[in-house]
């Protein structure tokens, strides 16, 4: 049995020798330590032996198991240091490379025109005002002199949800929504931009969803000339100082009298060109005096204030500040068309 043990000891430390990682050394443990192991195996045979010899060979097993675990050990720390480094080779990271720069997006062109129309009426006194989107009809069409039977809502074929409520078609349900929310007869001055929806095409001049930008100005006193002035101070400012205007007599239901706004074409600088088509003049809002019956039903008096209002699209005026020919171009994501701006 002493020179099984020998056998077994030799066998075992070349075998941990060569052992490739520490998986394959705890598999050696098992094979020559473990309760089925080899050396557990040549213990069992001791019953065979003489008493004299059994205390001499028992220690020499001692002895082995003592020696197996010894390398056992040092072999799994040398297998851990090894299995570190190369974990640290391949898991490295590199601080000396430059940092991976992360694209940073921009505001939208329509966001942009917005902020542009917000920041000039800003600068001559107006407020910021919102609403719902989701609004009722009252509001929408009732308020704005425009009852159901009025043949000038066929103008705004509408997404309704009940009878009674619908996806707002202008913006100007905001101005309702302010003068009854302010003091009878006090002065207002505001715009109210936001999306509005109407049953449309979806072509490069129409959209079933928008952007529009309503303003309102009531005060005593307020006259067209007014209007006038405001507009055209507004007008020459998103564009340009040497833009015409011009104000032709118009119909809504809501102001009276009323008038469609031109400016000369941004294209061609009024001479006439495919965009204007040949006139030299392009329609860039509506506005009017504020219809007395408005004012009633928003608890003004009509024979002690006045007031104009006014409304636009921004998607018009972006196409021609940037020179746009397909509206549906700022609703597409296209990223060859956004990084422009």
């Amino acid at each position: 049995m002493e020179q099984e043990l020998k056998e077994l000891k030799q066998e075992a430390v070349t075998a941990m020798a060569v052992a490739q990682n520490v998986s394959d050394l705890n598999d050696l443990r098992v094979k020559y330590l473990g309760k089925k192991g080899t050396l557990t195996s040549l213990l069992r045979g001791m019953g065979k032996l003489s008493p004299e010899e059994r205390p001499r060979i028992g220690q020499l097993v001692n002895e082995v198991r003592s020696e197996l675990e010894t390398v056992l050990e040092s072999k799994n720390e040398e297998l851990k240091k090894l299995e570190l480094a190369q974990r640290l080779a391949t898991e490295k990271i590199d601080v000396t490379l430059p940092g991976r720069i992360q694209p940073l997006g921009h505001l939208h062109p329509l966001t942009l025109t917005l902020n542009r129309i917000k920041n000039i009426f800003m600068t001559m006194g107006f407020s910021v005002e919102e609403g719902p989107e989701v609004e009722k009809d009252y509001y929408n069409f009732e308020a704005l002199n425009l009852p159901k039977d009025h043949p000038a809502r066929d103008m705004q074929d509408s997404f309704y949800i009940t009878e009674d409520i619908l996806l707002r078609t202008q913006t100007s349900p905001v101005q309702a929504r302010t003068m009854q929310a302010h003091e009878p007869n006090s002065p207002i001055r505001m715009i109210a931009p936001g999306r509005v929806y109407r049953r449309d095409d979806y072509d490069a001049t129409h959209s079933p969803m928008f952007t529009q930008v309503e303003g309102l100005v009531i005060d005593k006193n307020i006259s067209f000339s007014d209007l006038k002035g405001t507009l055209e101070l507004f007008l020459h400012q998103i564009f340009n100082e040497n833009v015409g205007v011009r104000f032709r007599p118009s119909f809504f239901p809501f102001t009276e009298p009323s008038a469609e706004v031109d400016i000369s074409c941004v294209m061609c600088q009024g001479k006439g060109c495919r965009v204007c088509k040949g006139t030299g003049w392009l329609e860039i809002l509506g506005a009017g005096m504020v219809h007395p019956h408005v004012l009633e039903m928003s608890g003004y008096d009509p024979k002690k204030v006045s007031g104009f209002a006014f409304g636009l699209g921004v998607e018009r005026v972006a196409m021609l500040a940037y020179g746009v020919d397909d509206l549906r171009l700022f609703y597409d994501n296209d990223m060859r068309f956004l990084r422009q701006f």
